[in-house]
């Protein structure tokens, strides 16, 4: 009974780890890389962006032939100094603009040796048509970015600092991630406050953060639950952040609350 369990758990781990694909970490320019991954079992796409500290620095996705990037209508995400922004391209020259909802949740912003590693994920599709939809089927995701010429975070003209990617790999990976809390999921969500927490591994604590950092709920998991029914209805309608904690590592989830 125990091999044929132990068997059970080799192909279920072995599925999982097929349900991923990654661009690895592709170098844009100097001091900028980006690294796209695509979770098919949680549904999310995770980016890992980096690029200097000490000024603004862009990256748009999605599939521009011969070139076309940075033109007016395309999802493009930067940095603005603190943290990662959401926004839409207006063409060449033209400031972008802000989306009316931030749909990426940053997990990670650090600073070391002057460069800033921001780390954010969001759902494939977010329902909002300013934003590009990532397909798992997908095999290629195309890259444009942009930086400042030179210190500072205002968006300005990045002179010659761009380039493409055109149809940069996305392969299947095998990382051990499908089985930390990253790879939890939230349902339903959005929900009526009344929500169900999944993971790979045991939970210790949830915390529930509104989105100017105030904590306002706080909940110890018992013997290390990977399943967790969670009641948040006397909260307001808006989006929290939710910190899943355990003895090994945390992660950050996002829930909209009708």
């Amino acid at each position: 009974m125990k091999k044929i369990t132990l068997l059970t758990f080799l192909l279920i781990g072995i599925s999982c780890f097929a349900q991923q694909k990654s661009t690895g970490d592709v170098t844009l320019s100097n001091n900028m890389t980006a690294n796209l991954t695509l979770n098919n079992n949680t549904s999310k796409a995770t980016i890992k962006l980096t690029g200097p500290s000490d000024r603004w620095f862009a990256l748009q996705f999605g599939n521009f032939a011969n070139g076309g990037g940075m033109v007016s209508g395309q999802d493009l995400i930067y940095s603005n100094g603190s943290t990662l922004v959401d926004a839409r391209q207006n063409g060449v020259g033209v400031t972008p603009s802000t989306d009316a909802t931030q749909n990426w949740t940053v997990t990670s912003n650090t600073v070391v040796s002057g460069i800033r590693t921001i780390i954010a994920e969001r759902n494939f599709s977010t329902g909002d048509a300013n934003d590009y939809t990532f397909n798992y089927t997908n095999t290629t995701i195309d890259f444009a970015w942009a930086k400042n010429s030179s210190a500072g975070q205002s968006l300005n003209n990045h002179g010659g600092n761009r380039g493409y990617a055109i149809d940069t790999a996305l392969s299947t990976t095998l990382g051990v991630e499908d089985f930390g809390l990253k790879a939890s999921s939230i349902s339903p969500n959005p929900s009526n406050g009344n929500f169900t927490i999944e993971t790979k591994t045991g939970l210790d604590k949830i915390n529930v953060y509104s989105l100017v950092g105030t904590l306002v709920e706080s909940i110890e998991v018992k013997n290390k639950a990977n399943t967790v029914d969670v009641s948040l209805k006397s909260l307001q309608s808006g989006i929290y952040l939710i910190e899943l904690q355990n003895d090994q590592e945390k992660t950050w989830k996002k829930i909209i609350i009708k």
